[in-house]
C-alpha cells in the first residue's frame, strides 16, 4: 500500500538536484513567509487545464508549451513577458489554423527559476564554486558570495511570479489576445523575415474569416473565444521547499494543489520512483509532466504512472520525450508500446531542445535548428507508425532577438552566437526561429491529424 501523503512527506527521502542551505533559520523564515502568501494559481484553473489536456489525450486538441529555460531577476520586465506571450500566441494561431484543432497554451513562465545541473560545482581557472542553479537559488556571478544558496531568493521569485501572472492574465483576458489583433502580434525584428511575411498572409486570411463570421452575426461579444484566450503556467517542480510552501488544500474538494503553477513537471534527473520529487507530486492534483530521456525504462515509466496517476485519470499525465534527434527511433517506440499495452491515458509531448545541446567551436552552448526540427519530425513519424497521437511540443524560446541557437532561416552561425547570447542557462529559440518552427511543425501536424481522424472514424 502507498504510504499516506502529506505536503511534507517528501522530507527525509532521497533527493537530488537541490542546494544545501547553510542557514536553517533563514530557510525556515523564507518558508514561513511563503506559506502566508496568497496562492499564485487556483485549484479550479488547474482542473480546467486537466480537462483541456484530457482532450489532448483523445486527439481533440494539441499542447503548445514554451518559454524561458530559466527566468531571471535581471531580465524581468513587462516588455519581455509581453513579447514571449506574443510569440506563443503566434505559434498557437499557426498550429490551430494548420491542424484545425484547439491549442492548449502553457507557458514556461511565472515560476521557471530553478535548474538542474550536470555537476554540483563549476570551475573557472583554479577556483571551484557551487554551480549556478537558477536565480531562485543563487546568483550567476562567479563569486563565492554570489554562488552561496540563499533561501530569501524564493520570496523574490514568488513576488516576480505573482507580477508575471498578473500581466499574463491581463494579456489573455483583457483584449490583447483578441484574434482581431493578429497583425499586431508580430515583433519588429520578425516582421521583415520570411516567417513574418508568411504569418502576415495567414493573419489576413484569419481577418477575412472573422469578417465573414461577423457578417453572419458571430461577434467577439457573442463568442468570448474570439477576444480572449486561456493561458496556463508551468515549471519544473525542483525546489521542493518552495513548492510545499505554496501547496494549499482546496476548500471545495478537500484535495491538495500546488498553487505555484497550473502544471508541474519532473525532470529527467529527478524522476526516481522512490525519490522526494515523485513523492511530493503524487499527492497534488495538478496536471503533471514527466521528462523521458534515452535512459527511461518502460517498466520504470509504468511504475511512475502507478505512483503518480493510480486511477489512470485522463489529463493528469503528460510524458515529455527528450531523446535527441538521433535517438528517437531507438528509444521512443518501446515507451509508447508499454504505455499502449497497459492502456494508460497520457499526453505524448516532444521536447526537442534538451537532447540537442552541443558546444560550438567558439565555446558557446548552442542547439542546431535542424536537429530540433529533426527530432520533432522523428517523434511524429514514430507516433504515426505506432498508431498513437503526438499531442504536443515543448520549446525553450523567448520573444527577445537573441542569437543562441544556430541555423534556421536567419542562418545564425557560430560566429553570430556572441552578438546577443543572453541566456542564464540553456540556449533558446528567438521569436523568428520559434515562428519558423511553428510553420514547419504545422505541416507535419496537419498530416498526423488527418491520419488520426481516419483512425478514429474507422474505429467508430
Amino acid at each position: 500500500m502507498a504510504r499516506n501523503w502529506t505536503p511534507e512527506s517528501w522530507r527525509g527521502l532521497p533527493i537530488l538536484q537541490v542546494p544545501e542551505y547553510p542557514d536553517q533559520a533563514k530557510l525556515d523564515a523564507a518558508e514561513e513567509t511563503l506559506r502566508a502568501q496568497p496562492p499564485l494559481v487556483f485549484a479550479g484553473e488547474a482542473r480546467k487545464l486537466k480537462d483541456n489536456l484530457a482532450r489532448v489525450t483523445e486527439g481533440k486538441a494539441f499542447l503548445l508549451q514554451g518559454g524561458d529555460c530559466a527566468e531571471s531577476f535581471a531580465e524581468f520586465s513587462a516588455n519581455n513577458i509581453r513579447d514571449t506571450f506574443k510569440v506563443l500566441l503566434q505559434m498557437a494561431v499557426v498550429l490551430t489554423f494548420a491542424a484545425s484543432c484547439p491549442v492548449v497554451k502553457v507557458g514556461r513562465m511565472a515560476g521557471q527559476f530553478a535548474k538542474p545541473r550536470s555537476e554540483p560545482t563549476e570551475k573557472q581557472g583554479d577556483e571551484e564554486l557551487p554551480s549556478y542553479r537558477g536565480d531562485i537559488v543563487n546568483n550567476i556571478e562567479f563569486l563565492p558570495e554570489s554562488r552561496e544558496p540563499d533561501p530569501g531568493r524564493m520570496v523574490q521569485a514568488y513576488n516576480q511570479a505573482s507580477a508575471t501572472l498578473n500581466l499574463l492574465r491581463a494579456f489573455a483576458q483583457g483584449g490583447f489576445a483578441d484574434l482581431h489583433q493578429v497583425h499586431r502580434w508580430t515583433l519588429d525584428f520578425v516582421g521583415d523575415s520570411p516567417q513574418g511575411e508568411e504569418y502576415e498572409e495567414l493573419a489576413t486570411r484569419i481577418g477575412e474569416a472573422l469578417e465573414f463570421m461577423e457578417a453572419c452575426g458571430i461577434t467577439a461579444e457573442a463568442v468570448p473565444q474570439v477576444r480572449e484566450t486561456e493561458f496556463y503556467t508551468s515549471h519544473e517542480a525542483l525546489l521542493l521547499w518552495y513548492e510545499e510552501a505554496l501547496t494549499r488544500e482546496d476548500s471545495l474538494t478537500g484535495e491538495w494543489y500546488d498553487c505555484s503553477a497550473h502544471m508541474l513537471w519532473i525532470g529527467d534527473r529527478t524522476r526516481q520512483p522512490d525519490g522526494a520529487h515523485v513523492e511530493f507530486l503524487r499527492g497534488v492534483n495538478n496536471p503533471i509532466g514527466v521528462k523521458c530521456g534515452p535512459t527511461s525504462d518502460p517498466d520504470e515509466l509504468l511504475r511512475l504512472l502507478d505512483i503518480l496517476n493510480p486511477s489512470n485519470e485522463a489529463g493528469r499525465m503528460t510524458l515529455i520525450s527528450r531523446m535527441g534527434h538521433g535517438n528517437v527511433e531507438k528509444h521512443l517506440p518501446g515507451l509508447i508500446r508499454a504505455i499502449e499495452r497497459e492502456g494508460r491515458k497520457v499526453v505524448w509531448s516532444c521536447d526537442p531542445m534538451h537532447g540537442n545541446t552541443v558546444k560550438s567551436a567558439s565555446g558557446y552552448k548552442t542547439r542546431p535548428f535542424d536537429q530540433i526540427l529533426g527530432e520533432v519530425r522523428s517523434v511524429f513519424e514514430v507516433h504515426q507508425a505506432e498508431g498513437t497521437y503526438a499531442g504536443g511540443v515543448h520549446f525553450e524560446m523567448t520573444g527577445q532577438d537573441v542569437t543562441e541557437c544556430i541555423g534556421g532561416a536567419q542562418a545564425i552561425s557560430d560566429d553570430s552566437l556572441s552578438q546577443r547570447y543572453h541566456t542564464h542557462c540553456d540556449p533558446r529559440l528567438n521569436a523568428s526561429q520559434a515562428l519558423e518552427l511553428a510553420f514547419l511543425v504545422s505541416d507535419s501536424l496537419k498530416g498526423l491529424r488527418a491520419g488520426w481522424s481516419d483512425k478514429l472514424a474507422a474505429a467508430s
